[in-house]
C-alpha cells in the first residue's frame, strides 16, 4: 500500500472509530490486569504501612527511589493505575486500598475525570466523597492525606505531542478547572476530617503552568518534578 493511500485510509471516519475502540479496549484490559497484579502483590505486602493511590500521576511517582535521599526510610506501596477515573477506583477499593490496611494514605484521583467528555465537577466531587466515605468506614484509624491536583502545561511544545493531541489533552483539563476543583476537594477533605496537601509550590512557572523542564507531555512528570512534590509532602510521611 502506498503511503498516500494509507494516510487516506487512516483519515476515514470508520477507520478512526475502529482505532478508538481498539485503544479504549486495550486501556481497559491494561487496567484490569494491573488490578489483578495488585491483588496478587497484596498477599505479600506488610499491613499498616504507607499507601499511594490514584491514577497515573500517583502510579508514576518514583517514591521508593526518591525517598532514599530522606533521613528516614519508609515502607510505601504504590497502587496508582494510569488512566483511572473516580468510578474505576470505587470499583477496585479492595485491591487498591483495603487489602493493604494502610496506616496512611496519600490519594490523588480525579484529574482524568476532568478530561472526560461531558465533565461535570459535581460528579467528580460526588465520587470522591464516596471514596473518602468508604475509607473512613473501613479504615477509621488511617490517616488520609488528599493531595492537590498538579498544574498542567498546554503552552509549551513537547516531543511527540502535536497540535491535535494537545487539543484533546487540554480541552477541559485546564489550570483554571484544576484550580477550581482543588478548592472543592480541599473542602471535601475537611468535611471528612482529612488533611489536604497543596504540593504545588515550586512546580509552576510565573504564568501558573507546570514548568516545562519537569514535564514529559504537559501532564506527566519526570523525577525532578516529583522531587519537588516529595519535598512538599515529606513531613507527612
Amino acid at each position: 500500500m502506498e503511503q498516500e493511500d494509507f494516510k487516506e485510509m487512516m483519515q476515514k471516519p470508520e477507520t478512526k472509530e475502529l482505532m478508538d475502540m481498539f485503544f479504549i479496549n486495550f486501556a481497559k484490559k491494561e487496567k484490569t490486569e494491573k488490578v489483578r497484579k495488585y491483588k496478587s502483590l497484596n498477599q505479600y505486602a506488610k499491613k499498616g504501612q504507607i499507601l499511594f493511590a490514584g491514577s497515573s500521576l500517583m502510579e508514576q511517582f518514583p517514591i521508593n527511589e526518591l525517598q532514599r535521599n530522606l533521613e528516614n526510610q519508609y515502607t510505601i506501596y504504590n497502587r496508582g493505575i494510569g488512566g483511572y477515573v473516580t468510578t474505576e477506583l470505587l470499583d477496585s477499593m479492595e485491591e487498591c486500598i483495603f487489602e493493604l490496611a494502610p496506616s496512611k494514605i496519600f490519594i490523588n484521583i480525579g484529574t482524568n475525570d476532568i478530561s472526560l467528555a461531558g465533565y461535570k465537577k459535581e460528579n467528580l466531587i460526588s465520587n470522591y466523597h464516596k471514596i473518602l466515605t468508604q475509607i473512613g468506614e473501613k479504615l477509621p484509624e488511617c490517616k488520609v492525606y488528599v493531595v492537590a491536583y498538579y498544574p498542567v502545561n498546554a503552552k509549551d511544545d513537547f516531543q511527540g505531542i502535536d497540535k491535535g493531541l494537545k487539543e484533546i489533552f487540554f480541552k477541559t483539563r485546564t489550570n483554571a478547572n484544576i484550580l477550581e476543583v482543588n478548592i472543592d476537594v480541599e473542602e471535601l477533605a475537611k468535611k471528612h476530617g482529612y488533611e489536604f496537601i497543596n504540593v504545588n509550590e515550586g512546580l509552576m512557572d510565573q504564568e501558573g503552568n507546570l514548568k516545562e523542564e519537569y514535564s514529559i507531555d504537559g501532564i506527566h512528570m519526570f523525577a525532578n518534578g516529583y522531587s519537588v512534590i516529595l519535598n512538599n509532602l515529606k513531613k507527612y510521611l
